[in-house]
């Protein structure tokens, strides 16, 4: 299985980004998604994941009714959409793929799959 993230750059406050995962080697149904992020000086933080068939969505508060996690299993493609853009968004996202859902959660340390990150910065 390979995850490769991208879509990352450099957006003003307020803007917007879509990232993606494209994902391979298997199909992605059979595995629950997650995106992750990584500040500079601070640990990986869960930013949320989606189930298999997309019907169930974790996403963290802090980012809660601007990020939006979506995923197209025909297309073999994960999405997190990004709105209203703070500077406290900035840092390197992660996807990754798990086949429990809750390990995307609560045991990143274990996932079965991460792909490489992709820079976001937000410009204040």
């Amino acid at each position: 299985v390979q995850l490769q993230a991208y879509g990352g750059g450099l957006v003003q406050a307020g803007g917007s980004l879509r990232l993606s995962c494209a994902f391979s080697g298997r199909s992605l149904s059979s595995y629950n998604m997650g995106w992750f992020r990584q500040a500079p000086g601070k640990e990986r933080e869960f930013v949320g994941a989606i189930s298999r068939s997309g019907g169930t969505i974790f996403i963290v508060d802090s980012v809660k009714g601007r990020f939006i996690i979506s995923r197209d299993n025909d297309k073999n493609t994960v999405y997190l959409q990004m709105n209203s853009l703070k500077h406290e968004d900035t840092a390197v996202y992660y996807c990754a793929a798990d086949k429990l859902l809750l390990r995307l959660r609560l045991l990143p340390d274990h996932v079965d799959y991460w792909g490489q990150g992709t820079q976001v910065t937000v410009s204040s």
